[in-house]
Formats: structure tokens, C-alpha cells, sequence
């Protein structure tokens, strides 16, 4: 992001708020300046700069946002996609946090990979056992149950990853940003199912009435 630092000035906060999730507690709210008397820097090309703090008191993150024209263009910490790591175990968990990280601060290609790296992560996890990934994520579907839409969405998380890292693989057009979103949230829905639909059977199980 390129600041046109020719012409500066110092406008009043207090009129400008910002409706985000917040990237330290993950829950959406309106982002108040954290004083009263606070000021924002104003550059030439109509580029606003100032401080919010997450309205959540168990969170109260502070946020430096870049405004254009009203719109955000960037915040920092950077914005993160939501993940429920409940029931996830913590390897399988590090690699697509680490995905999403990456995605925040533009590093699309970084988070490709990493995309990857959670899969053989499931695999390992599940026993799946092949030469390379292609096998194991054939192996893996005999190991858990899935919709045959996300067991066959799993080779193309592979071969996204195989476009990132190698630059030879020519599967997609480009790895960019809606590749790695797509390749993200698919993942997320593969750990739904295979870690947190039991956990939820088990708790509608747990209220039957007892006999």
C-alpha cells in the first residue's frame, strides 16, 4: 500500500468508527477511538490512519486501521478467518492456523502450502498410509467418513498446494487470494466432519433421557 505522505493532517476521531471482526477475539463489533480527544492522520490521497479498540471488555484489542474513502483498505493486527479449533488436534490445528495467518498478511502463496501441510497433518493423525499424499488421501477416505463432495475436494487441496510450491504445477491458473479463501474454508468443513460432528452427536446423545 503505497501513502502519498506529501500533505498531512491531524482530523478529530471521534466522528469515525469501524464495524469489524475483531482480529484478537473473532467477534464482529463497531471499533469506538480510544479516547475522546483522539486524532487520526489525514494524507493527500485521501488515506485516513487512526486507532480503534475492540468494544469486547474481555478482549479490548487495539486495531490501526487504514481508511480510503471510507472503506478499509487494511488493519493491523490483520483480519482473520474464523476457525473452531474445538476437537481439532493441536498439529492439525498449528498448520491451518498458521494458513490463516498467512492469508491475513497477504502471503498467498505461504498459506497454500500450509493448506497442504494440514492435510498430511489429517492423514497422519488418521493412520492414512500411501507413498506421497495423492495415496494417503486415497487410503484416508477407507479411515473416516465423509460426503463424497469433500473426499474428492481433497485432492484438489492437494494439488492447490502442489501449485504453490512447485513451479512446475500449472493445476490452476494462479494462486492468489480467492484460491487460498476457497482452499480455507473447504478445509475447515473436511475438520468439521471428520473431528466435530461426533463431538456434537455425543452431546444430543448425552441429554437423552435415561430409561
Amino acid at each position: 500500500m503505497i501513502i502519498n505522505a506529501g500533505s498531512v493532517s491531524l482530523i478529530n476521531s471521534a466522528s469515525v468508527s469501524a464495524n469489524l471482526r475483531c482480529p484478537g477475539c473473532g467477534q464482529l463489533g463497531t471499533f469506538e477511538p480510544v479516547f475522546t480527544n483522539s486524532q487520526d492522520f489525514v494524507f493527500g490521497n485521501n488515506i485516513r490512519v487512526g486507532e480503534r479498540r475492540c468494544p469486547n471488555l474481555g478482549c479490548r484489542t487495539l486495531v490501526f486501521i487504514f481508511w480510503q474513502n471510507n472503506a478499509i483498505l487494511r488493519t493491523y493486527p490483520a483480519l482473520r478467518i474464523d476457525f473452531d479449533k474445538a476437537h481439532v488436534p493441536p498439529a492439525v490445528v498449528s498448520a491451518l492456523e498458521e494458513s490463516i495467518t498467512c492469508h491475513a498478511n497477504e502471503c498467498f502463496i505461504a498459506a497454500a502450502i500450509m493448506v497442504r501441510k494440514t492435510l498430511d497433518e489429517l492423514c497422519r493423525d488418521r493412520g492414512a498410509h500411501g507413498n506421497n499424499l495423492k495415496e494417503q488421501i486415497r487410503d484416508l477416505g477407507t479411515k473416516i467418513v465423509l460426503p463424497k463432495e469433500l473426499l474428492d475436494g481433497l485432492d484438489d487441496l492437494r494439488l492447490l498446494g502442489n501449485d504453490a510450491a512447485h513451479i512446475d504445477s500449472r493445476e490452476y491458473d494462479q494462486v492468489g487470494k480467492d484460491e487460498v479463501e476457497v482452499g480455507i474454508e473447504f478445509t475447515k468443513e473436511v475438520l468439521k466432519a471428520t473431528y466435530q460432528y461426533s463431538a456434537l452427536l455425543t452431546k444430543l446423545r448425552g441429554l437423552k433421557k435415561t430409561s
